[in-house]
């Protein structure tokens, strides 16, 4: 065990490490740090603190959580018109999670800094090459070259002016009247009107268009909670020495933030309780996230969480499981009745892409029935604890790709190739987004009919 020292933001440092890009040049890496140390934040602690508020609800039941966007973004991908689309989607998925669970939505976006990836290999091989891998156009390109392939500082800057850039435009679409209800709820008619399964949605279509009906005749059309929205931002903690470089002291409260998102995450694979991620992210005063997976020990699980929200508090910790849909239940329980029994505040969140990943061909994908059976899978481990299911994380676009097998237009292996455009995993469309949020609507609506399912008497205090 590494002795742990008093935090400071460059505390990591002194800690094992994994994942980390092999710099060429360490000068370069430094003089870019320094840079980055100078440019102003991109959120504001105020921000994170809202945040950790509403997870805190979410946590108690009282919230639900949608987090989604690209599993990498891209400097090539980047347009308005991208960034628009995943909003929109986004934005039509709360609407509907809204509906069917009876609860405020939290909508927080895999947006505005996901650029780094964590990968299993450190090289990639095609034929007779062998080339380092690609870890996200933070650290390098997709390209298969060597010059591509190659850890350039440069590219930390060009992700803060590209993050920048995205914020400002989110900012402007949740409170320019984009995020209006009634327009999202337009948009929804019309996935509705063109789905094959569009009997199924229409129950709740029709709900929701009755009640903002009732609210436009009762003359609350036009309150702010109607016109806009709040919208956080979100991305895997893995390039420690650009997160770092964006750390600030909030002048209210002279505690630390990490200002290049609202909430972070330490993902799988560097959730290590000794480890420089978890050292960086316990001292910084974010709400914060760290994904589960399959190998997760129950008792490591507990002392990570003192490590991370040692104060115990509500909303501070997100934790993201990631199972698979044929072992969601029996992973999932005996790490629910650890975190539970330890009394440790959480809110816990279900992961249904990574879990169920698989090759055709030349593609990775993944099936849309597997990840809704993970869904299930993730509420009934809740049920059979007594837990609270807090939200979902989903990796996703609003663009018409072709890289998850199934949902109503039944996509094939086929089909696969016609819009690929993933440079890492593969991502639900605009359309399976919905579909998935309207299926997740049917269950959460189902719990809360369920006199079983009420919310535990203490989250409701």
């Amino acid at each position: 065990m590494v002795a742990r020292t008093a935090w400071h933001p460059g505390s990591w440092r002194d800690m094992p490490i994994r994942q980390v890009p092999d710099y060429p040049d360490p000068a370069r890496l430094a003089a870019m740090e320094e840079k980055l140390a100078r440019f102003p934040p991109l959120v504001f602690a105020g921000e994170a603190r809202r945040l950790k508020a509403a997870l805190a609800r979410a946590g108690d039941g009282q919230a639900f959580v949608l987090q989604g966007g690209d599993c990498a973004e891209s400097f090539a991908d980047f347009t308005a018109n991208t960034i628009r689309d995943t909003f929109r989607v986004l934005l039509q998925m709360a609407v509907v999670l809204t509906f069917g669970g009876g609860t405020p939505v939290v909508k927080l976006g895999r947006m505005a800094g996901q650029f780094a990836k964590p990968r299993s290999s450190d090289v990639e091989k095609q034929g007779e090459v062998t080339l380092p891998s690609y870890r996200g156009d933070i650290v390098n390109g997709p390209e298969f070259t060597a010059a591509a392939r190659i850890p350039d500082p440069a590219r930390m800057e060009f992700a803060y002016m590209q993050s920048a850039a995205t914020l400002n435009l989110l900012r402007a679409f949740a409170t320019g009247g984009y995020a209006d209800l009634h327009q999202v709820h337009r948009w929804n008619l019309g996935f509705v009107a063109r789905s094959p399964l569009a009997d199924r949605y229409e129950d709740l279509a029709h709900r929701i268009d009755e009640t903002l009906n009732f609210m436009s005749a009762c003359g609350m059309s036009d309150l702010p909670q109607v016109r806009e929205t709040d919208f956080y931002t979100s991305h895997e903690s893995l390039l420690l020495p650009y997160e770092q470089a964006l750390t600030r002291v909030d002048s209210t409260t002279g505690d630390h933030y990490a200002c290049s998102a609202h909430f972070l995450w330490i993902g799988d694979r560097t959730r290590q309780p000794d480890g420089a991620h978890v050292e960086f992210l316990r001292g910084v005063r974010n709400p914060i996230g760290m994904k589960v997976g399959p190998t997760s020990d129950p008792a490591e699980l507990v002392r990570i969480t003192e490590i991370l929200n040692p104060a115990n508090e509500k909303g501070r910790l997100t934790l993201i499981s990631r199972m698979g849909a044929d072992r969601v239940e029996a992973k999932l329980r005996p790490l629910l009745a650890a975190v539970a029994r330890a009394g440790r505040n959480v809110t816990w969140l279900c992961d249904p892409m990574h879990g169920n990943t698989t090759t055709v061909g030349a593609y990775k994908t993944r099936n849309f029935d597997a990840i809704m059976a993970e869904v299930r899978g993730f509420f009934a481990a809740h049920d059979a604890e007594g837990t609270i299911p807090g939200g979902v994380h989903v990796e996703m676009t609003g663009s018409d790709v072709t890289e998850c097998l199934g949902g109503a237009h039944r996509l094939s292996e086929a089909d696969l190739a016609a819009n690929y455009a993933t440079f890492c995993d593969p991502r639900l469309n605009a359309e399976q987004s919905l579909e998935l949020a309207f299926l997740i609507a049917g269950e959460l609506k189902a719990r809360r009919l369920r006199p079983d399912q009420a919310v535990p008497a203490q989250a409701a205090q």
